[in-house]
């Protein structure tokens, strides 16, 4: 992507020079509607249109449930918070989740009372709840400046990706 032009008017479809990356995402959801699981990671330098890019294979994934969270700078230190952006619209689905991992996205996100909860079993909540979306449509999951996901707060992100692509649900990153 380094160097690619893009048309920065106009709708997000309409994407100069980007051919290559257009298909790759379209395959990748393609896939998906298929019945598997994916990751893409899009990475380039400031400015060239990676959310552009993101932006269109959200328009383009009809039927998809969409999670989104876009990291920012001045939150890195607040450790779940594009987490907390991602699951947001699936938190009625706590109680579905067993105890250990309910109570511990609810002490992460700030829902309950409790001490700071095991970053794995954080993580492991967040890829149960993904997964119990996933189970009733294709699920869509775009973190745009993922960048800002530094050091311990990035490897739970790190468990949920790896862990959609072993899972039987139909999802991608």
């Amino acid at each position: 992507m380094v160097g690619a032009a893009m048309v920065t008017e106009g709708p997000a479809e309409v994407l100069h020079g980007r051919r290559v990356e257009r298909e790759a995402l379209e395959r990748l959801l393609a896939a998906v509607r298929g019945g598997q699981s994916r990751v893409l990671v899009v990475r380039g330098e400031a400015g060239i249109g990676k959310t552009a890019l993101l932006t269109s294979a959200i328009r383009s994934a009809s039927g998809f449930r969409l999670a989104r969270a876009v990291a920012v700078e001045s939150e890195m230190e607040l450790a779940f918070a594009a987490l907390q952006q991602l699951c947001a619209p699936m938190l009625d689905r706590l109680d579905r989740l067993p105890a250990p991992q309910r109570d511990a996205l609810g002490v992460a996100f700030g829902l309950r009372a409790g001490n700071a909860p095991d970053r794995f079993l954080v993580g492991l909540a967040v890829l149960s709840l993904l997964a119990d979306v996933a189970q009733e449509q294709p699920l869509l999951c775009v973190v745009d400046d993922a960048q800002w996901l530094i050091g311990p707060r990035r490897r739970p992100w790190c468990l949920w990706r790896g862990g959609c692509w072993r899972s039987r649900s139909r999802w991608c990153w």
